[in-house]
């Protein structure tokens, strides 16, 4: 199968190479970043072993179309999407913490909650409530960011404490924060679907914040489907999701969840395909619009003639 596992460039100019759980980025004149959506996947903080085909495609064209919608709430990084898997954007210094943000009581909230937790990164939460419910109002439950392994919770009060993040920039990337989340709801409703949480990423250059990375992807946010939402609550059932909750669940079902002595069960062709289906599928319900397949070729030969053609225009 013709999909991105890795990438091993050499632009001109360039000045740096990191290699994520999912993506290649590629520092260029120590100004512009160049960010491959490989096809790799990662879940429980583990990149499995074999890529899926256009899932990076969809996650990058999922974050352009965002990005553009929400660039009246605050400038993003991106200066061009010269190919389907491809953005390249300006070099921001990054905030050292993921602004998390949830509506509803759903994954790591419902599972604190569950175990009586009733505080989650300084936030009070009200007794009584269920998996899945609305929250009152959305929640900030920001993490640190790491660059290996879990990120961990940590509280407003702790990221201004520590000195992680200035207060005056910090209370900023919460207006933000609750700007985004909020445009991401309206456009979640008009396709039927319900933003449950997502995350959101910041840095700033020249003294202004800027929007990074990807948003309201199936990667790095859960939805529900809106139709059936209220009754399925009421009958103590199962949300149905639109998110990568699927592979965890396979590999749940498979006997994998990232802890010591456990193996990744086998990928097979038809595995791979079936979850290669499901992000076109996700791409579609979340876009409103066809997956556009690329033209047939070697993909990776067409990312680099891509993004040197780019980056000859910024240059």
């Amino acid at each position: 199968m013709n999909a991105i596992k890795e990438t091993n460039f050499n632009f001109e100019g360039q000045t740096a190479f990191y290699k994520g759980k999912v993506r290649d980025v590629y520092t260029v004149a120590d100004e512009y970043l160049v960010m491959v959506a490989s096809d790799r996947i990662s879940a429980f903080d583990v990149v499995l072993p074999r890529a899926i085909p256009f899932k990076g495609q969809v996650l990058n064209q999922i974050a352009a179309k965002f990005l553009r919608a929400t660039q009246d709430i605050l400038p993003n990084w991106v200066i061009s999407v010269p190919d389907p898997s491809v953005t390249i954007g300006k070099k921001c210094e990054p905030f050292k913490v993921e602004m998390v943000i949830r509506g509803y009581l759903a994954g790591h909230a419902w599972r604190t909650y569950r175990e009586g937790g009733r505080t989650l990164c300084g936030v009070q939460l009200p007794e009584g409530l269920k998996e899945n419910d609305k929250l009152p109002s959305p929640i900030i439950t920001p993490t640190t960011k790491a660059a290996f392994g879990h990120d961990e919770d940590i509280s407003r009060d702790e990221i201004i404490r520590q000195g992680i993040v200035a207060e005056d920039d910090y209370i900023q990337l919460e207006k933000y924060t609750l700007a985004l989340y909020q445009r991401g709801v309206e456009i979640a409703k008009e396709r039927g679907l319900i933003l449950v949480d997502t995350k959101y990423e910041f840095g700033k250059k020249d003294g202004q914040i800027y929007l990074m990375d990807e948003i309201h992807t199936p990667d790095s946010s859960r939805y529900f489907y809106a139709e059936g939402y209220a009754e399925r609550q009421a009958k103590g059932e199962s949300q149905r999701q639109l998110s990568k909750e699927f592979v965890r669940q396979w590999l749940i079902d498979n006997g994998f969840q990232g802890k010591d002595g456990q193996h990744v069960p086998e990928m097979t062709d038809e595995i791979v395909q079936s979850i290669s289906e499901r992000y076109i599928e996700l791409y579609e319900h979340i876009t409103g619009e066809g997956f556009v397949y690329p033209e047939a070729g070697e993909v990776i030969r067409r990312v680099e003639e891509n993004v040197r053609e780019a980056l000859k225009k910024i240059a």
